[in-house]
């Protein structure tokens, strides 16, 4: 297989990345035929895969576009994957222009990808780190860098959850993340469910196994489990919904019915 040369030479381009798959999803071109493989037997058992991830996507802008008109300037997005059109900096300096944003992926061509894209940026810097390591985030140079911890924060953790098993406490690394925020900090979080998804759940499990067959296990949780994410925020309405009924601004009625395939919320600490 020939390395294209966009791909840093420390990655093993024959194992598919969770980080490529949904890059893949979303009709970007920095992915290898091992990820486009992985994707397209998810696909076999759930087709509208890349309608949840686009449908992901806009939830995660509609919430940033609320961020921002709150008055938050400055966002940590932790699992923010490979950069594509409308990201968080884009985004959100719309709405406030000097809007800060550090992103943490532990994903190397993630990183790469973001840091080329970036590099004239000065409001906005990358960190290669783990969510289930939440005090090397704290403490890196990024973030101390770029976030005030005495200002409010949005911390987004949009499809990143889903990835991390409870063997490795990743209420424990939210809540970590959580008491480090600011008063008036807000929580951003979409994650996997078989709940919303318009297929019976057997035949969504397909799609988790082709994950698991990859070693990254996807870890559909339920809607309670979910809202356990938020302990110490109060909800901004409407709560945890499907993707697609999170503050829509088009009507659900015309929306693909895989839109609603995954759940999200977005908290305030108080």
């Amino acid at each position: 297989m020939e390395r294209p040369a966009w791909a840093p030479r420390s990655i093993d381009i024959t194992v598919p990345s969770v980080a490529r798959i949904y890059d893949y999803y979303l009709g970007g071109s920095h992915n290898f035929e091992v990820d486009r493989e992985a994707a397209r037997r998810a696909m076999e058992f759930v087709p509208g895969l890349p309608k949840i991830m686009q449908a992901n996507r806009a939830f995660l802008r509609r919430a940033v576009r609320y961020a921002a008109g709150e008055g938050i300037t400055q966002f940590l997005d932790i699992g923010s994957g490979i950069p594509t059109f409308g990201g968080v900096h884009e985004v959100a300096r719309a709405a406030r222009p000097g809007a800060r944003v550090v992103y943490v992926d532990h994903d190397p061509v993630a990183v790469e990808h973001s840091q080329a894209l970036l590099a004239d940026d000065e409001d906005t810097d990358v960190l290669a780190a783990d969510l289930r390591k939440p005090r090397e985030i704290l403490d890196s140079a990024q973030v101390r860098g770029l976030i005030d911890p005495n200002r409010p924060v949005a911390l987004l953790l949009v499809a990143i959850l889903h990835f991390v098993e409870d063997a490795d406490d990743p209420y424990g690394a939210v809540a970590e993340l959580r008491d480090a925020l600011a008063p008036g900090s807000l929580l951003v979080l979409s994650h996997a469910a078989y709940e919303g998804i318009p297929l019976p759940p057997e035949r969504a499990e397909g799609a988790v196994d082709v994950y698991k067959d990859i070693r990254n296990p996807l870890i559909m949780r339920t809607r309670d489990e979910i809202a356990r994410f938020f302990e110490g925020y109060d909800m901004v309405e409407p709560g945890v919904v499907p993707l697609a009924s999170w503050r829509p601004e088009t009507a659900p009625e015309d929306e693909d019915p895989y839109a609603f395939g995954a759940l999200a919320g977005v908290g305030r600490t108080a």
